[in-house]
């Protein structure tokens, strides 16, 4: 008994010694205690695992239910609601007794061109003509540097860099769909075979859309390739001419194209001064940027544009904090000023086209005054329509708004950017702000106000290399005397203010785009708070007017146009730079402008609607289609219709004071 008093009097002074529970008998208990209570225990990423989990789920099973179902039962639901669908462009002109006549050449424009892999890295094994742009973009997710490294071009030369090769896919699915389900080219295509056509007399004038235009020859001989195609098909098609169809920068592609396919060797492809005239019929540009789109300038001054502004005004700060060290909009910027062909884009014609401080072509005009809006008061009609477009970027909403006389501007060109300030990390995400230093950031925002004259001279500041190799390819002036042996320069050939049309007075030539939706015209900037490797402008999206129907809303003033192009870019030049004889058509080569007024899908079983303006879906515009699948036919613009117009461009177009 005295044994087993001792071997128990330390286990009581231990349990004097420590009255609380250990951890592990409390957890046990807690244990016990869910148990019998039925409940359990989840942690944070158990949590997360089963809302992962959930929506695959869901996922999945929605993708087995879509894939499962008739291919007419969303047609079926949506004719039950709204009425039965009208019949698809190519029946009806089938039924109208049309059929293929003229062979037709599409020409994409820019990002809606697949790209895929035939030389890489070793980060990139595998993966041998597997598209790198284009279809799943699986490989952004998988790894997404070797991506980045392997879609941007040489900084220097704009062309390869060292042991990758990334080339256009040919064919037909070059560009039909972008991604699975979002199509481009597909719905005109499939309209086409509706009345005959087929690959023989259909092409797709696949290009790699990132280099400059006169590259696509250097390096692939891509311009050569779509002049034998062309030959090729309009003599096994019994003579009959093309009609070429370019869309978005394909336009300025082909703009380019009819320039060089005339042009003597080496710098042009020898086809003689009546090449045009022998193989093209007509020339049908869907929302063309003729003379080009601020939209550009955003994207190349801030990697940024409407979208990115709407998103930090409904998530402030996400954008601009360094989530997970991934500095999203600063690679982008990296990779996007390696691509020459953004350079095509920036707006031509300076403020003689675009206007300047105190006036626009556009002044006075908004959507929702020429769309249903009849019992706003004047005061609403009066914000709605006031905005100085002209100034396509101003550094804060008082100086875009303010009278030019009170606006005091420091000028910039010239003027000392200051040391480099950035940490040599940012080596891996930057191109040149790293360069730039605090001078030359404030030299850019005291200047204060940026008018189309300016535009070239501020991206040259603030992008010298990016900007050395664009002017050698591309120019955005206004030609005095297009006789001048200077203009038979390719530099000279994009830009139809300073090019003149070929002498083929019995081609044709169409504008065709969508208006009706809210499009980029200018911006309100500020400066940025300093941080590692920032981008130190940013669009203001706190800026915006009161009203809904004003014309700023996020930081971005809008006009009318296809959500991409202004309507002033997409139709001037048909509706009077080339309008009759003029010294830039001086064949009197006839034009038309075609506007196709938008009107979204009235519920989400439409898909992308047949009636759509914008910039792409109006690729699947039931109207553009049979006017296109007509003229392809043999009709001519006159049986057409002539113009189709809802926008004021021609008011538009006499407001501008350039020399025809």
């Amino acid at each position: 008994m005295a044994l087993i008093r001792r071997r128990k009097q330390p286990e009581d002074e231990i349990q004097q010694q420590n009255p609380d529970p250990k951890p592990d008998e409390d957890d046990d208990k807690e244990q016990r205690a869910l148990k019998k209570s039925g409940k359990k225990n989840y942690s944070c990423v158990d949590n997360c695992c089963w809302f992962i989990g959930c929506v695959c789920s869901v996922w999945w099973l929605l993708l087995f239910l879509y894939n499962a179902m008739p291919a007419s039962f969303p047609q079926f639901v949506t004719e039950a609601i709204s009425g039965p669908f009208p019949d698809p462009p190519g029946v009806k002109c089938l039924k109208d007794g049309l059929k293929a006549k003229h062979p037709v050449v599409f020409v994409p424009g820019i990002v809606t061109g697949g790209l895929e892999l035939w030389e890489g890295h070793q980060c990139m094994d595998g993966l041998f003509r597997k598209r790198l742009w284009g279809g799943t973009f699986g490989e952004v997710y998988k790894r997404p540097s070797c991506w980045l490294q392997h879609m941007s071009l040489d900084n220097k030369t704009g062309m390869d860099p060292p042991g990758i090769r990334v080339r256009p896919v040919s064919g037909l699915v070059a560009a039909d769909y972008f991604a699975p389900g979002y199509f481009v080219w597909a719905v005109l295509i499939a309209n086409l075979a509706r009345v005959g056509y087929e690959e023989k007399n259909m092409y797709m004038a696949a290009y790699d859309w990132r280099l400059s235009f006169q590259n696509t020859e250097v390096r692939d001989q891509t311009l050569s390739r779509i002049k034998s195609n062309i030959e090729l098909m309009v003599a096994t098609n019994g003579g009959k001419k093309a009609v070429i169809i370019p869309h978005s920068m394909g336009v300025i592609y082909f703009l380019h194209f009819m320039k060089w396919v005339e042009a003597p060797a080496p710098m042009g492809g020898g086809g003689g001064p009546d090449w045009c005239a022998k193989h093209i019929k007509a020339v049908m540009n869907i929302g063309g940027p003729f003379l080009g789109v601020p939209k550009a300038v955003a994207g190349l001054f801030s990697a940024e544009a409407k979208d990115i502004a709407s998103a930090r005004a409904l998530a402030p700060g996400v954008l601009d904090s360094d989530l997970f060290q991934i500095q999203t909009l600063q690679h982008i910027m990296r990779m996007s000023r390696t691509w020459d062909s953004t350079m095509s884009m920036i707006p031509k014609g300076g403020d003689t086209i675009w206007g300047g401080l105190d006036w626009s072509p556009e002044e006075g005009h908004s959507i929702s005054k020429r769309k249903h809006r009849k019992n706003e008061s004047e005061s609403e009609v009066r914000e709605a329509a006031f905005a100085n477009y002209g100034r396509i970027v101003s550094f804060g909403r008082d100086v875009a708004e303010a009278p030019s006389s009170e606006i005091e501007r420091i000028e910039f060109r010239g003027a000392v950017k200051g040391k480099n300030v950035a940490n040599n990390t940012c080596r891996d995400v930057w191109t040149e702000y790293h360069d730039m230093g605090f001078g030359g950031i404030k030299a850019v925002s005291e200047y204060k106000v940026y008018t189309g004259d300016d535009i070239p001279d501020l991206l040259e500041f603030v992008a010298p290399k990016m900007m050395e190799r664009g002017s050698a390819h591309f120019s955005y002036g206004i030609a005095d005397n297009l006789d001048d042996p200077k203009y038979a320069h390719y530099k000279y050939w994009s830009n139809p203010l300073e090019m003149k049309l070929p002498n083929a007075p019995d081609m044709e030539i169409y504008s065709l785009y969508g208006v009706g939706i809210p499009t980029e015209r200018a911006y309100v900037y500020k400066l940025t708070t300093a941080a590692e490797c920032y981008i130190p402008f940013q669009i203001d999206s706190s800026a915006k007017d009161k009203s809904e129907e004003g014309c700023l809303k996020d930081g971005v003033y809008t006009v009318d146009g296809d959500e991409t192009v202004p309507a002033l870019s997409a139709g001037y030049m048909c509706a009077k730079g080339w309008r009759g004889k003029t010294r830039f058509n001086p064949s009197g080569i006839k034009t038309y402008v075609r506007e196709y007024d938008h009107n979204p899908p009235s519920n989400f079983l439409e898909g992308r609607g047949t009636l759509s303006g914008a910039h792409v879906d109006i690729m699947g515009n039931f109207q553009l289609i049979e006017d296109v699948i007509k003229i392809a036919a043999g009709a001519t613009g006159e049986e057409l219709g002539g113009d189709q117009v809802y926008t004021g461009i021609f008011e538009w177009s006499e407001k501008i004071k350039l020399k025809l």
